[in-house]
Order: structure tokens, then C-alpha cells, then sequence
């Protein structure tokens, strides 16, 4: 069984990606949240949730790269 190192490198690629926007998104919703009284409140909190939920789907498709890239048996 040989590891794809092309996908696997792209799914640590994703992966890094995600793991700025893990921090990003909890702090854009806890500002949303210190300043409720803003105009803005409404949009920086959606923008804070859509920022963790990117998050979660980036997470998701690394892990899932990660692991087509490790026991896909499709060799060419």
C-alpha cells in the first residue's frame, strides 16, 4: 500500500488553511457579542458563525483527503 503524497499534501494544505479560521471565527463572535448595541451587531455576528461553520466544513474535507489519500486503493 503506497500513500498518495499529491492528495496528501493537499489535504495538510486544507488543513492549515482551516486552522487560522478556528481561532478567527470564536473571536469575530465574541466581539459581535461584546458590542450588541452596534448597528453592524447583526452582521459581524453571522459573519463570525459562517467563519466557524467554513471551519468545520474545512476540517472535514482535509481529514477526508488525509484519509482518501492513505487507503485509496485506486492505483493507476
Amino acid at each position: 500500500m503506497a500513500t498518495n503524497k499529491k492528495i496528501l499534501s493537499r489535504g495538510i494544505r486544507i488543513l492549515t488553511l482551516a486552522l487560522p479560521l478556528l481561532f478567527l471565527g470564536p473571536i469575530i463572535i465574541n466581539s459581535a457579542f461584546k458590542n450588541e448595541k452596534h448597528p453592524l451587531y447583526y452582521f459581524v455576528l453571522v459573519f463570525g458563525i459562517c467563519v466557524c461553520l467554513f471551519s468545520m466544513y474545512l476540517i472535514y474535507k482535509g481529514i477526508n483527503t488525509l484519509l482518501k489519500s492513505l487507503f485509496d486503493t485506486n492505483e493507476k
